[in-house]
């Protein structure tokens, strides 16, 4: 893959950006490869969790428009949506983390711009280093953010904090991002941050998790009617799988689960 590293340890994907010295800077390849990551990651069953963060000095500076820029061809080839969805192959960077069946941890450090945090943003949950500044930097292109996160934000926070990033371009702290409800929380070890909440969540059901996150996903814009049908589906599954037997054995034993892979 192109700049993009990819490991699994202790049934955790470690995804991360790999282009240091650009701090990140987005090529169309990384967001072509960040997709395909996530795809990956569907398809592995002993996966519990994931880690998207950067190497180097931050997390990302956005797409690279020099880079980029060359390729004006490719760029509106990637603005056409895919005949399976309705994102296009920029919007898929960042909103193909939804679908992937197991909690995606952004961490976020340094600097956090334009598709950078759009890419934050597509993940379950983000915890930044106190020092990260953040920015939905289109607006400095003339441009609006066209990466998902119309979707991703608009489940966050506010219409007028969204407009007034959009608008702006303005860049602000992670302790403001954090009042915005754009980051999950701020401290000196971010990564130690998710590694709390990873282990937590390992503690319970792969099957359980991955129905929680397809619940949301497919609910959450929805009213009653259309998000009920959804939510006794997916608790239908989760009686008859193997997991959720586990649970409740080990939990009427005041035992610890050992859990199967991943079901659903």
């Amino acid at each position: 893959m192109s700049n993009i590293s990819y490991e699994v340890r202790d049934q955790v994907a470690h995804v991360r950006l790999d282009r240091p010295d650009k701090h990140n800077g987005l090529t169309l390849d990384m967001l072509d490869d960040l997709a395909a990551t996530a795809d990956r990651v569907s398809k592995d069953r002993s996966v519990r969790a994931v880690v998207l963060a950067g190497e180097g000095e931050s997390f990302s500076s956005g797409l690279d428009f020099a880079s980029a820029g060359k390729e004006r061809t490719r760029i509106m080839r990637n603005l056409i949506p895919k005949r399976s969805s309705a994102a296009n192959s920029f919007q898929n960077a960042g909103w193909a983390w939804r679908s992937v069946p197991v909690p995606v941890i952004a961490v976020l450090h340094g600097h956090c711009y334009g598709g950078g945090l759009q890419i934050a943003l597509g993940a379950d949950f983000r915890f930044a280093a106190t020092t990260t500044d953040l920015s939905i930097m289109e607006a400095k292109w003339g441009l609006i953010p066209d990466m998902s996160l119309s979707a991703s934000i608009a489940q966050l926070t506010s219409i007028d904090v969204a407009k007034r990033l959009t608008m702006t371009g303005e860049t602000f702290d992670a302790h403001q991002a954090l009042g915005w409800g754009l980051v999950s929380g701020v401290s000196d070890d971010p990564h130690g941050d998710a590694d709390v909440l990873i282990d937590r969540i390992k503690q319970r059901s792969p099957d359980a998790v991955a129905a929680s996150k397809s619940l949301f996903e497919n609910t959450w814009y929805n009213g009653s009617r259309l998000s009920f049908p959804v939510e006794q589906a997916l608790q239908i599954r989760l009686l008859r799988g193997r997991n959720a037997a586990i649970a409740r054995t080990a939990g009427l034993a005041k035992q610890k689960p050992q859990f199967v892979e991943r079901q659903l």
